[in-house]
């Protein structure tokens, strides 16, 4: 499902950035250090510019994608014995239901106070896309975090390449305004970056989301005070988590356009077809 997107600074800038480390990389530190007239040089840029255009391309569907709408016409079957999960509020003890959109909510589903609404699956409201992580995008932003690292790191070693030639000449003062600009660009974006897809990589494998980790927190600690033993849910096994994510295909693991929407949700049938989630087998 598409979504229509307004202006928002944080996405202008990403693309801003974007748009900086291609040519910079390209037309700048390929051309120092191979020249862009050579083999090298020009296999080079093809690669990145592949690259480039995946980052992109995944950026883009990331952000038009509706990460996931609750149906108006979901009730949960509390009757179902095949269910063995029913998420509950935490006060009350009743079904969980949301009083701004004034329905229940499938488990794993929480309100949006940004985007004004209840999404599935929802891991969080990123402002660098202007839209929702959740159940229906949640592959292809992390498709696109792993092409952003990929290129970063595969910039600053053409940086750093670069940097070995030019040394031994007399640069330009607007090439050198590139290589200071570039490094603090990319350093602290691949420190970031890395950071990021270490922490999507942990949750992948345990079948969680930010909003279920920092709950998991608090739900371990009143088990262990309780003389419990927590356990998430959800978590059936790393390789079934990642194929409930990423899809069956591995070689279609980093390719947002193979779309497999998993959930990770071994609930039944009834209830998967229900808001479209499939059920991992």
């Amino acid at each position: 499902m598409k979504r229509g997107c307004k202006f928002s600074f944080h996405v202008s800038v990403v693309i801003a950035a974007i748009t900086y480390i291609y040519f910079s990389t390209v037309f700048v530190f390929i051309d120092q250090w191979l020249g862009l007239g050579s083999s090298p040089g020009m296999l080079n840029a093809a690669v990145f510019t592949l690259l480039a255009v995946m980052c992109i391309s995944s950026y883009r569907t990331a952000i038009y994608t509706d990460p996931g709408r609750v149906p108006s016409s979901f009730v949960p079957d509390i009757e179902d014995a095949e269910n063995p999960i029913h998420e509950i509020k935490r006060k009350g003890g009743d079904l969980r239901y949301c009083q701004k959109c004034s329905h229940h909510k499938p488990p794993r589903a929480h309100h949006c106070r940004i985007c004004n609404r209840c999404v599935l699956r929802m891991d969080h409201h990123c402002v660098w896309m202007n839209n929702c992580v959740g159940h229906a995008n949640y592959k292809i932003f992390f498709v696109f975090v792993v092409h952003a690292v990929i290129a970063v790191i595969y910039s600053l070693v053409l940086l750093v390449g670069s940097l070995t030639v030019d040394s031994q000449k007399d640069s330009e003062d607007s090439l050198r305004i590139i290589y200071i600009i570039s490094g603090l660009l990319l350093i602290p974006l691949g420190l970031a970056l890395g950071f990021f897809l270490g922490w999507h990589l942990y949750l992948i494998f345990h079948n969680k989301t930010t909003i279920e980790y920092h709950e998991g927190v608090r739900a371990m600690w009143l088990a262990e005070k309780g003389g419990q033993l927590y356990s998430h849910p959800y978590d059936l096994g790393v390789f079934e988590n990642l194929t409930a994510i990423l899809g069956p295909n591995i070689l279609c693991w980093v390719c947002p356009t193979a779309r497999h929407i998993g959930s990770g949700l071994r609930f039944r049938t009834k209830y998967d077809n229900l808001i479209g989630i499939s059920t991992p087998k």
